[in-house]
């Protein structure tokens, strides 16, 4: 694919040039709602699962979409009835290619979120491949769990079509029962993908 970079992968930034391939495993749990609550009652706040959506555009075996159409859509479903808002910050595929990073800008704008608070951690370790989108959902609801936005490391300039709101410094968030956020993935033959996810105050 002649997509690697022989430095540090730069997400959204004007000297991106490539990715970095990564190793890491995840997991998730997901239960039954009202049984979690019965098992964990000190639990003061939980995150709920409250949207998802997969979409092929079918643009390339490995290139994605020039107008990101496919996250686009998935945007849009997941978004069905919310506040934009409400979401406190999207997590992004960034992976520091020209064109993914790119099509990302694009899809942000088309779903009018470009200026929600955003991220990716690609710059940290690496595009890890079939664990990315999990891995970073965890690392970042914990952070969000936290009060804070994980930054975009190696992120500089602005260097897509339209802005989105990354940073390399890590920001603060107020935390409240009912933080909203967006995790985005695009893969290969034209895949993509959004969830959505609510943070939940244990009544």
């Amino acid at each position: 694919m002649k997509a690697l970079s022989p430095k540090p992968c730069r997400p959204f930034d004007a000297q991106r040039d490539g990715l970095n391939l990564g190793e890491a495993v995840a997991t998730m749990l997901f239960a039954d709602e009202q049984w979690w609550l019965s098992q964990h009652p000190e639990r003061q706040a939980y995150w709920h699962y409250e949207a998802g959506s997969i979409h092929n555009d079918a643009n390339h075996i490995t290139g994605p979409s020039r107008t990101g159409e496919g996250s686009y859509r998935c945007l849009c479903d997941v978004l069905e009835g919310v506040d934009k808002q409400a979401i406190t910050m999207i997590g992004l595929h960034g992976t520091g290619t020209l064109y993914n990073d790119e099509m990302e800008s694009i899809a942000l704008h088309r779903a009018g979120l470009s200026g929600i608070p955003a991220n990716s951690l690609k710059g940290v370790y690496g595009h890890t491949l079939g664990a990315a989108g999990l891995l970073e959902t965890v690392l970042c609801l914990q952070a969000l769990e936290e009060g804070v936005i994980l930054p975009t490391k190696g992120f500089e300039t602005q260097g897509t079509t339209y802005p989105v709101n990354v940073s390399n410094k890590p920001r603060t968030v107020e935390k409240t029962k009912e933080m909203q956020f967006i995790k985005l993935l695009s893969g290969f033959g034209g895949t993509n993908a959004a969830v959505r996810y609510k943070r939940t105050c244990n009544p």
